[in-house]
């Protein structure tokens, strides 16, 4: 009998085989696709990423994320500066992290007025909707952990040398606000989910798991003559639609 880790390793070629045949037919036929990772800090963004994109195109592949903005590009308009990120035609691009950091981080730790927070809320569907009404299709996934795995991932960032550069200010507080993110969170899919780009949720305490099931959901997502969805249903108690109505299958 395999053991979980040789499933694992089993498991992600075979995934990463058909990310690559998917992301050859997206470059054959010059489609564009965008992909946002959202969730509390440690939720496990990096680590997904990086086994998605591990044997894609490093020349139609780009990963986005950016950092505190510049005293100008406060003054623009606020999805300026994400606008230049967004994928030209054969690419695939992922935010690790996107515009809804003023959703998130920005509410919590007042990092925008109300009324700037308002104005974006409002904004972001009809945004999305005119990205998707230009032939970008656009896939939001948010990366649901609880709060005690968060406070030993945080632990084990802190205390690793090779991971510390990930440790921030802001991490240092991220339990202490928990209940803000909760609601902040809350408000946020609640308010942004919408047909053209709906929001999907992925349990991630266990990485593995995490890592198998989002990437199967993303290929069963994306349309690939190559690929026949069916091989690649993924657990629907890890990964699944948001529903308002299914809130307490969050954490809080």
């Amino acid at each position: 009998m395999k053991t979980e880790n040789e499933f694992y390793k089993q498991e992600l070629r075979r995934l990463q085989i058909a990310l690559v045949q998917l992301h050859r037919y997206l470059i054959a036929e010059g489609r564009r696709l965008l992909v946002i990772f959202e969730g509390r800090d440690a939720a496990g963004k990096d680590g997904v990423i990086k086994r998605i994109v591990e044997h894609l195109s490093p020349r139609e592949t780009r990963v986005v994320a950016l950092g505190k903005p510049s005293d100008s590009e406060l003054t623009q308009w606020y999805f300026q500066r994400y606008c230049a990120h967004l994928p030209a035609g054969g690419e695939f691009v992922l935010f690790n992290r996107s515009w809804y950091n003023r959703a998130g981080v920005e509410r919590v730790m007042g990092f925008c007025s109300d009324h700037e927070y308002q104005l974006f809320m409002e904004s972001v569907v009809p945004f999305e909707q005119l990205l998707v009404a230009s032939d970008i299709q656009v896939v939001k996934y948010y990366l649901d952990i609880s709060r005690d795995e968060q406070q030993a991932r945080l632990k084990a960032r802190a205390s690793d040398p090779l991971t510390q550069w990930k440790v921030s200010s802001v991490d240092e507080v991220a339990l202490a606000h928990w209940s803000a993110y909760t609601d902040a969170r809350d408000a946020m899919l609640t308010r942004t989910h919408h047909a053209q780009a709906p929001w999907v949720v992925v349990h991630t305490d266990h990485k593995h798991e995490a890592h198998i099931h989002l990437i199967r959901d993303l290929l069963q997502r994306i349309h690939c003559p190559a690929i026949q969805p069916e091989q690649f249903a993924p657990d629907r108690a890890i990964v699944f639609d948001y529903d308002p109505a299914h809130q307490h299958l969050l954490a809080h």
